[in-house]
This record gives structure tokens, sequence and C-alpha cells, in this order.
């Protein structure tokens, strides 16, 4: 009995050394990843990463993940063509791959989400005298947003509808232009946008966008997502 108790004993310190052992190595896998990432993307601020399951140790030998969290800010993309700094970027990366000697890290599947702010995105259009804001709560529930706009004979102010196209550009198209005092394809050539989004992370696209008081809110997903490497 004596010899069993002492056994049990054994077994539960050696439980938790391993325990203690594999939370060290994923807070250093975890700061390790963070480093990595704000290197490949240029980042002012290291990102916060999470890796999910238990054992660690055991999903490193398997050279597979569960799951991994990153949230990181300030990421540039190029909406438009002009470089702009994306916020509040969280991906959530399942089934993550570790390879070429643990030096990149590719995801079987990822969904995540970016914000892009109404300057960011006025500045995106491209469109001389034009401001893309909130339009309030009752038509950011229908992804609508504001534009104010001045055209040649007169300034208008237009409600625009945010929507998704080929999972890579989002689309402005004013729902009507009342009153106008020019042709209607003139005024759209001023209003209407289609700004297509790159420098997200390979494998990552766009799913839908929603509108609130602070911006654009991009709904990302993908496969084959690599976050690092």
């Amino acid at each position: 009995m004596r010899a069993l108790r002492i056994l049990l004993i054994f077994l539960v310190i050696l439980g938790g050394l391993f325990v203690g052992a594999d939370r060290l190595a994923v807070g250093l896998a975890e700061d390790e990843a963070a480093a990595k990432i704000k290197s490949a993307k240029g980042l002012s601020e290291q990102p916060s990463v999470e890796i999910h399951g238990f054992p660690f140790l055991t999903q490193v030998l398997g050279k597979e993940l569960e799951s991994v969290d990153a949230t990181l800010d300030g990421l540039t993309v190029q909406v438009g063509g002009r470089d702009v700094d994306v916020t509040e970027v969280d991906v959530a990366l399942d089934g993550v791959r570790l390879e070429n000697n643990f030096s990149s890290a590719v995801a079987a599947r990822a969904t995540g989400s970016a914000r892009i702010a109404y300057e960011d995105l006025t500045a995106a259009t491209g469109t001389e005298g034009a401001t893309v804001g909130y339009a309030g709560k009752e038509r950011a529930a229908r992804n609508q947003v504001k534009i104010d706009v001045d055209l040649a004979v007169a300034r208008l102010t237009v409600h625009s509808t945010v929507s998704v196209r080929n999972g890579t550009t989002i689309a402005l198209r004013a729902d009507d232009l009342p009153g106008i005092p020019v042709a209607e394809d003139v005024a759209r050539g001023q209003i209407d946008r289609e700004l297509e989004i790159t420098g997200l992370p390979e494998g990552l696209e766009l799913e839908k966008v929603e509108v609130d008081a602070e911006g654009v809110v991009l709904r990302l997903t993908g496969t084959d997502v690599t976050l690092i490497g």
C-alpha cells in the first residue's frame, strides 16, 4: 500500500512537470510565432498569438496544431491600388501544418475579420471632393454608407450599398441619385467604385462586409492560409 501511494505521488509530480513543460513550450512558441508575423507583415507592434490544444508537444511532433488564434493591428493592404492600414485583424486558424522545418505555418481552414476606417476608405476611392461616412444605424444594418461628393454642378449626399465581388473586391454602388442635374452615368462615374483588396494573408478572401459606426468590417475566409512563411 505504501509503495502504491509513493507511485501515485510520483506520477502526480511527473504529470505536473509534463504540464509545466508543455505550457512553457507553448508560451515560447506563441512568442516566436508573434515575432515572425510581425517581421513578415511589417507590423509596428507585436501581434497576439494563442495556440490551442493539449498537449502542445505532441502536436509539434505530429507537425500539426489543432487551432491557432492571431490578433494584429495596423496590417497594410492595398485597397484600390492604395496602401491602407486595416485594424482589428482577428484570424482563427484550424489544422495548422508546420512546414519547412517549422519555418512556415499553413492552416487548412481559416476565418477572420478586419476593419477599414471611413477615412481610409475615403482615400481608397480616389475621388477628389468625396467623403465616405456613417449613414446611421438603420442604413448600416442594410450595409449602406453615406457619400458626400462634389460634382461640377452640385454637392450631393447619396447612400451607397457596400458588397463583395469575386472574393477580392469591395463594391460601392449608390442606391439612387435623386434630382441630379447631370447624366446618371456621369454621376456614377464619380460615386460608384470597385476596390480590389490585395495584401491579405495568402489564402484568405472576402466573404462579406458589414458596416458600423467606425467603418467597414471585412469578413474573411479561406483554405490553405499562410500566416507565417
